[in-house]
């Protein structure tokens, strides 16, 4: 079988990477000639540039990627095409649909499971790993995975994996995105909805735009929303059924009024599935930080706060609930200003110390300019390495609470492993 994976952005890659593993010929096209290949399993065979670098062509084993363009003849041969989700929707997406079928249509297996859907702004990892322990131990066999962004491999790595393995539950994190594609590709059985939060403004444009989304996402499906969330009476409207949701009241581990709801949607879907409150119980009070997502560590007489935060409204959830000496602070990238706003929040909160690192670009120097335009009066640090993030968080160890986050997932996840390496051997 062959499959023309179009776009090669984190899913994209994903796609390729999960379509040889499972045994697949794969042509990848990207029209972007200086796109990010690290990432890619790509066993290099030869590569040919044409025309001073306007097109490129890589031939590997078992694949062919084209830089720059793309080559009809190559889709047209292939069995199922992989598009980006982002493009899906779009001119040009439409016009492949047109003639060649998404493997979601090709490969069906995965629309025969239960399928359980998370999305939302912020919480949606840490609650489908709540619920997949909760079933696991409840007996089921869950597969779960979805947005490559929140470090699963993908959606077309559950399309393939569901075709070859046996598994009860289908478990889907849904980036908020992604929704009109992952209506397509699966069929949701239940939906949950941790938040709607100010994040991917560029995309969404307003909040109004990422609510009518969710109702088109939600329609005549069975959804789980918190008791408080805005937009309750468009969504009953839409929705099969609609199940509310509360903070959890047991014994958990997690930080945060946040957790808390992550916790109570997780059981809330869990007892619809039926599964006992002993079970639920003692899950997720033996539930520990995903990692990347907030955890906190002891170092010296500090507690340091480590977790992806990259957004306002994730920001200001956690400082709503605690006082911090220094905030230390990823940036985003250049074409996500929209994200810069975890500045404002932090000025709100008037930290003694902003520290800014590279999280997921090297743009300190927006950071810099956007704190002076606020009038941040503490004092604000740059630095661009792990060891300096280090040296500055023993300095700052005899205050009461540090926090480390902003954007840079993976900067962010190796910062905490080193935080919590320091922390053991104290």
């Amino acid at each position: 079988m062959k499959a023309a994976v179009i776009g090669l952005g984190v899913e994209g890659k994903k796609a390729v990477n999960s379509l040889l593993n499972h045994g697949w010929e794969v042509y990848a096209t990207d029209l972007n000639i200086d796109v990010d290949l690290s990432g890619l399993d790509l066993p290099l065979l030869s590569m040919n540039m044409i025309e001073e670098k306007q097109t490129v062509s890589i031939v590997g084993e078992d694949i062919t990627v084209d830089l720059g363009f793309t080559n009809p003849y190559a889709i047209e041969q292939c069995d199922a095409i992989a598009i980006s989700p982002s493009m899906y929707g779009g001119e040009f997406a439409t016009r492949l649909l047109e003639k060649s079928d998404l493997l979601s249509d090709v490969l069906d297996n995965h629309k025969n499971l239960f399928t359980v859907g998370i999305t939302g702004t912020n919480g949606k990892t840490t609650t489908v790993h709540m619920l997949k322990e909760i079933l696991e131990n409840a007996g089921k066999k869950v597969l779960v995975g979805g947005n490559g962004g929140g470090g699963f491999s993908g959606y077309y790595d559950l399309i393939l994996e569901a075709n070859e393995g046996e598994y009860d539950v289908l478990l889907v994190e849904v980036c908020d995105m992604t929704l009109d594609f992952c209506k397509h590709c699966f069929d949701f059985d239940m939906i949950g909805l941790t938040n709607i939060g100010n994040d991917h403004m560029d995309v969404h444009k307003t909040i109004a735009n990422y609510k009518d989304s969710l109702v088109r996402f939600f329609s005549d499906k069975t959804i789980f929303t918190a008791f408080n969330q805005d937009f309750n009476a468009d969504f009953k409207q839409s929705a099969d059924k609609t199940i509310h949701y509360f903070e959890y009241q047991d014994e958990l581990k997690l930080f945060g009024k946040f957790n808390l709801l992550n916790a109570g949607l997780a059981t809330a879907i869990s007892r619809e599935l039926k599964v006992s409150k002993d079970v639920i119980k003692s899950t997720l009070a033996n539930f520990n930080a995903v990692e990347g997502r907030l955890d906190v560590y002891k170092i010296n007489d500090a507690s340091v706060y480590v977790g992806k935060t990259d957004n306002s409204d994730a920001l200001a959830s956690i400082l709503s609930e605690k006082d911090f000496y220094a905030l230390f602070l990823g940036t985003p990238r250049h074409n996500e200003v929209h994200r810069l706003d975890i500045l404002d929040v932090a000025v709100r909160y008037n930290p003694e110390v902003i520290v800014l690192f590279p999280g997921l670009d090297d743009t300190l120097d927006i950071a810099i300019y956007r704190l002076n335009s606020l009038g941040y009066s503490g004092n604000v640090i740059t630095v661009n390495t792990l060891d300096e993030i280090i040296e500055l968080v023993a300095e700052y160890s005899h205050e009461k609470a540090i926090l480390i986050g902003g954007n840079g997932q993976d900067v962010i996840i190796d910062i905490q492993e080193r935080i919590k390496l320091i922390s053991e051997n104290l």
